[in-house]
């Protein structure tokens, strides 16, 4: 074999094949020196030595007459760049990659390309003996080719602006070039409404999609070729308004219905399958939206995010106010305050996304019950739409309006939020003669119970609810329950409530242990009366039962009966036990003077419940 022949199927080589940056072709497969001086017949069948295979040299002129040009060609995309304008100067990458162009197109498979000057007999030369396999072959046994099978192109979440004209003619260059290349959208109602000027189809059913005809449905959601409204059509770019033919959305549209899962599922079927699938989110998908949940669902590598200007920005430009200083909810589709709840004590300005449920005047109404009123309520009904509304409102004039569902709700404190502090003195409560707790005993019973900011905590037996009012300073994030049995006691736990705008303690009006499964699950309890009767016991046995592991619960007890009580309970279960007696006095004016007068003596009973299979405590002989 003639050098110049090596040199040819040595750039070749490097063509066809993946070598290692760094590398040359002879670390793989060395080129000996020819045997023979070189020939110039073009049809010359000699055998060649080419490592330890043979091949002729016609097989070796036909694999190096391939112009580079065609074999790149072969790999190319048919858009180079890769990437989709918005306007001038600005480039965005495509979500999806482009289909190449199978092989044998560009490149006929062991068809040679005889140069123009060969005589007619190399066309006619003898073929490869049939003992050895094709070169491709060869090659392919040798070295580590790219694979063929492309990896399925993510799921693109494509953000709308909320402040944006509606209709496909509202998007942007780069959002219309996604929408009209998407085979598959996914969206809510609304927005595929707003997409196709057209009436969604009734919801499909992602549950049955498990036969043959899966993909029928969502085909039948919208057949293809859909024709966009006239106000889209007109948006979109065209070289000849009257040759070209009007756009045509050719995606199928499948709806964003309950249970989403099924939905989630059927869209990573279909990515697997190929298919380029595109979900519509408004404003910031992963800001309460859908992107948060299909990242979680199907990983990261599954999903591309492209947010847009989300109704919280949008509402806070509207007000001049920092976003980042916002504390941000959602209510959308909850039926849960609580986090409304412990952040309107936090002395923040708040952003709430409301539903037809949930709306701003039924949010107002319940944070004035609980004595939340150093807010200014601004609300922005539609926003983005044509009939949009916004109202800057005090708390009060909010509640008494009527407000739409998909409300955005912006909450700025108007002055300094209350709050109680430890240490209550009788005098700051609505409280019955002498039904309170002593201060001493109440900063021992919070010290044994060990609360942390968003733990939950029962106050069974709440009488005035100091215990709660203090419990909720340190779980301040958290939520506090107070239980009591008698009307007039919760109702001045109640006006205690608003007294100190408490939005996090919760008043339950009812018999423990009846009422006590109704509660959420405590990671801490205090019981400040009701185990005197016969349903102690059961008290304390439904709270060990409904404790996690590490969950605490202390006790209060005035008569040595109910700490007898107590102990056994506890000693029969093995969970270990702190006991502590106060006995304190207080100040009091006699004679000109001061004295101190005794306390009734109080015991508290702390107990921890254990790991499962945790030794019993050693008790003391």
């Amino acid at each position: 074999m003639g050098a110049a022949q090596n040199q040819r199927i040595h750039a070749d080589f490097h063509q066809r094949c993946q070598v290692l940056p760094g590398h040359r072709l002879d670390d793989y497969i060395p080129l000996p020196e020819p045997a023979a001086p070189p020939r110039s017949d073009p049809a010359d069948t000699s055998p060649a030595s080419f490592g330890n295979k043979a091949v002729t040299a016609v097989d070796m002129s036909a694999a190096s007459a391939v112009p580079p040009a065609v074999a790149d060609s072969a790999d190319a995309a048919p858009n180079p760049s890769g990437k989709v304008t918005d306007g001038p100067g600005r480039n965005l990458p495509h979500p999806w990659p482009q289909r190449a162009v199978p092989d044998t197109e560009a490149r006929p498979a062991d068809e040679p390309h005889p140069s123009p000057d060969a005589p007619a007999a190399a066309a006619e030369a003898a073929p490869e003996p049939e003992d050895w396999p094709p070169m491709s072959q060869m090659l392919q046994s040798m070295f580590i080719f790219e694979p063929t099978t492309a990896v399925p192109a993510p799921i693109t979440v494509l953000g709308l602006d909320c402040g944006r004209p509606r209709g496909l003619a509202g998007l942007p260059a780069y959002a219309r070039s996604l929408v009209l290349e998407a085979d598959v959208i996914c969206g809510g109602r609304a927005l595929l409404e707003e997409l196709t000027g057209q009436r969604c189809p009734p919801d499909h059913h992602p549950d049955r999609e498990h036969d043959s005809a899966a993909t029928t449905d969502v085909a039948a959601a919208a057949p293809q070729g859909t024709p966009l409204s006239g106000a889209a059509a007109a948006a979109l770019p065209s070289h000849d308004a009257a040759a070209a033919p009007p756009p045509v959305l050719t995606a199928r549209l499948l709806p964003l219905t309950t249970p989403l899962e099924n939905v989630l599922a059927r869209l990573s079927q279909l990515r697997a399958m190929g298919e380029r699938v595109l979900v519509l989110a408004d404003g910031d998908p992963l800001l309460f939206g859908i992107g948060a949940t299909l990242v979680r669902l199907l990983g990261e590598e599954a999903v591309r995010l492209l947010p847009a200007v989300s109704s919280l920005q949008q509402a806070c430009a509207r007000l001049a106010l920092p976003w980042h200083k916002v504390i941000c909810l959602s209510l959308h589709g909850r039926d849960d305050l609580g986090p409304l709840n412990a952040a309107a004590g936090k002395n923040a300005p708040l952003c709430v996304l409301t539903d037809a449920r949930t709306t701003p005047d039924v949010l107002a109404r319940h944070l004035l019950d609980r004595g939340v009123d150093w807010f200014d309520a601004h609300v922005f009904e539609r926003m983005g739409a044509p009939d949009e509304a916004v109202h800057h409102l005090s708390m009060a004039a909010a509640a008494g309006r009527n407000f739409g569902p998909a409300c955005t709700l912006i909450l700025t404190p108007r002055e300094a939020s209350r709050r109680p502090c430890l240490g209550l003195n009788s005098e700051e409560l609505a409280v019955e003669r002498g039904l309170i707790s002593k201060k001493p005993v109440r900063a021992a019973a919070l010290a044994l119970l060990r609360i942390a900011p968003r733990h939950v905590v029962w106050d069974i037996g709440a009488g005035s609810g100091a215990v709660a009012l203090e419990a909720a300073v340190l779980a301040h994030e958290g939520r506090v329950v107070a239980v009591e049995r008698s009307a007039g006691r919760a109702m001045s736990i109640q006006e205690n409530r608003r007294r100190f705008g408490v939005a996090i303690l919760d008043v339950r009006l009812g018999e423990a242990p009846e009422c006590l499964p109704a509660l959420p699950d405590p990671q801490r309890v205090f019981i400040g009366g009701g185990l005197s009767g016969e349903d102690g016991e059961d008290i304390l046995g439904h709270v060990c039962h409904r404790l996690p592991v590490g969950g605490r619960v202390v006790a209060s007890c005035v008569l040595l009966e109910t700490l007898c009580l107590c102990r056994r309970f506890f000693e029969r279960l093995g969970w270990p036990v702190e006991i502590e007696q106060i006995a304190a006095a207080e100040g009091r004016p006699l004679g000109g003077d001061v004295h101190l007068a005794a306390m009734n003596p109080v015991f508290l009973l702390a107990a921890q419940k254990p790991e499962p299979g945790a030794p019993a405590p050693v008790r003391a002989v």
